[in-house]
């Protein structure tokens, strides 16, 4: 039995889960189905046919070297309209909800994956209005007709919008990463000293496992003229404004550069931002167990990777 095949047979033993997926468990006489489900989402996340000229997929802004986000401060859509905001790293993606900068009404993958594909605030992919022009690329290809009635048994055609949602949904639910030194206890003697400071003065808003409160918060003083107004644009309610959602701090090191705006390009800037200076040997030490909260086998995971073949054929 292959490494993953016993990991899951481990936890469906452990959990009394009769269907154990990525780590997250699925119902009854359904592994068949989440396992075709998660197969077919992760073909779908690296595919550009779901770009308005099949010029981007998710995986253009989510790259996984980068802990899938893309380097940049931000990234243009397909009629080149500058982006808004810094581009997500994705792990652990399942865990998080609310899952946005400044959006809290996206709490699901599901809800969330329209922006991208559908949004026009930016355009960022473009297929506001064409969900049917979609099902209609995808169903040219057989290996996705036979990919999505494995996916989604029991329908007529399977083929659609939703099932294009619920299934890149499957997938991303899957990029769980929990491997790191940090979590490991594989710890400098720097990291160790650095977590003491991290404790002190940052935990309280990048707590927990996820490195994130999950809630909305201001660095600096409200700018009523700045042109991201964070979560007022969506609550109207001026006290928010300025706010962004804490984010999780998993895969720091390869996620840069940092914050709503990708304005910081160092871990010291971002940590600069936040009104907190340190000597040189402290930062360092601060900086130590930041980097420890990296995953590397996540950045390598052959199951998170762009696909080589489908339906046993060379992509």
């Amino acid at each position: 039995m292959r490494r993953g095949g016993i990991l899951v047979a481990l936890v469906r033993l452990a959990l009394g889960a009769a269907c154990v997926i990525g780590g997250y468990a699925c119902a009854a006489g359904d592994e068949a189905a989440t396992a075709a489900r998660v197969e077919l989402g992760r073909r779908l996340f690296y595919d550009a046919d779901l770009s308005r000229d099949g010029t981007m997929s998710c995986a253009t802004c989510h790259e996984q070297r980068h802990g899938f986000t893309d380097s940049n401060r931000s990234h243009p859509g397909v009629t080149d309209e500058p982006g808004r905001r810094n581009i997500p790293g994705l792990a652990n993606v399942g865990e998080l909800s609310p899952l946005t900068w400044a959006d809290p009404r996206l709490a699901t993958l599901e809800a969330q994956i329209a922006v991208p594909i559908l949004g026009t605030h930016p355009v960022e992919m473009g297929m506001a209005g064409q969900e049917p022009e979609i099902a209609r690329r995808l169903r040219r290809d057989a290996c996705y007709r036979r990919m999505f009635a494995a996916a989604f048994p029991g329908g007529a055609d399977a083929i659609g919008y939703p099932n294009v949602v619920r299934a890149i949904a499957a997938f991303e639910r899957t990029l769980v990463a929990y491997g790191s030194n940090y979590d490991r206890g594989h710890l400098s003697l720097d990291a160790v000293a650095g977590r003491r400071i991290f404790d002190r003065d940052c935990a309280s808003c990048h707590a927990g496992k996820l490195f994130t409160d999950l809630a909305f918060h201001r660095l600096g003083a409200v700018d009523a003229n700045a042109a991201d107004q964070g979560l007022f644009e969506v609550t109207g309610n001026d006290a928010d404004r300025g706010k962004f959602r804490t984010p999780s701090l998993r895969n720091l090191s390869v996620t840069a550069p940092y914050l709503h705006d990708g304005s910081a390009r160092t871990p010291g800037d971002a940590i600069a931002r936040h009104g907190l200076h340190y000597p040189a040997d402290t930062l360092h030490a601060l900086e130590a167990f930041l980097e420890a909260l990296t995953d590397r086998d996540f950045l390598t995971n052959p199951a998170f990777s762009l696909p080589a073949t489908a339906c046993g054929r060379p992509l």
